[in-house]
């Protein structure tokens, strides 16, 4: 795992949401995942459907955020899971030993150790930076990334606030996937944002 991540927005325009997933993904995106809390249960298993047979066109893991039924039934890639979802044991006994787990870890490397034991596949931290979507307390320091690399055997994803200009520093610290929303979703030009982002890990 490597690269950039995608994490949709709360967007209940599946169109929209399909082209500009698309646009990323041509950018280079290494991973897409479907996240939108307040959807209906209907609209949820609609975009997610899509967003997933978009994936496989690509080539690229698609993975859901949170609802492990829905991974289940679309045979989705993988689940990720944050502090107030499903534990990680938990959700890896119920999708099996070879789909992706996800676990938000937010500033806490004991957090990622448990992630590790329990069974995840990657452990993400965050938020760094101020969010243009997500609200949460900036409290993660950068160092989390090195001492991360430097004690678990997992890749690492960063989350919060990601630019172009404020995940290169995260990245030569060790960061394997830098994850965005608004910085692909949210601009002019999502397919050349995504293609730069993507850069950061060619170098």
């Amino acid at each position: 795992m490597k690269g950039l991540y995608l994490v949709t927005p709360d967007w209940d325009d599946t169109k929209k949401l399909l082209e500009i997933t698309e646009a990323g993904l041509r950018g280079g995106a290494a991973l897409v995942q479907y996240r939108h809390k307040t959807a209906s249960p209907a609209l949820r298993r609609e975009q997610a459907a899509q967003l997933q047979a978009l994936c496989r066109r690509y080539g690229r893991p698609f993975i859901i955020n949170d609802f492990v039924d829905l991974c289940l039934e679309l045979d989705a890639d993988g689940i990720h899971v944050g502090g107030t979802d499903a534990a990680v044991a938990q959700v890896r006994a119920a999708v099996g030993p070879s789909k992706i787990v996800g676990s938000s870890c937010y500033g806490s490397l004991q957090l990622a150790r448990d992630a590790h034991a329990a069974g995840a596949s990657y452990v993400a931290f965050g938020g760094f930076y101020p969010s243009r979507v997500k609200k949460y307390e900036v409290t993660t320091p950068p160092e989390i990334v090195a001492q991360a690399k430097r004690e678990i055997p997992l890749p690492n994803v960063v989350i919060g606030g990601m630019t172009q200009e404020n995940s290169p520093p995260l990245v030569r610290q060790g960061a394997d996937m830098v994850a965005v929303i608004s910085s692909v979703y949210m601009v002019e030009q999502p397919e050349q944002a995504a293609r730069s982002f993507a850069q950061l890990f060619t170098s």
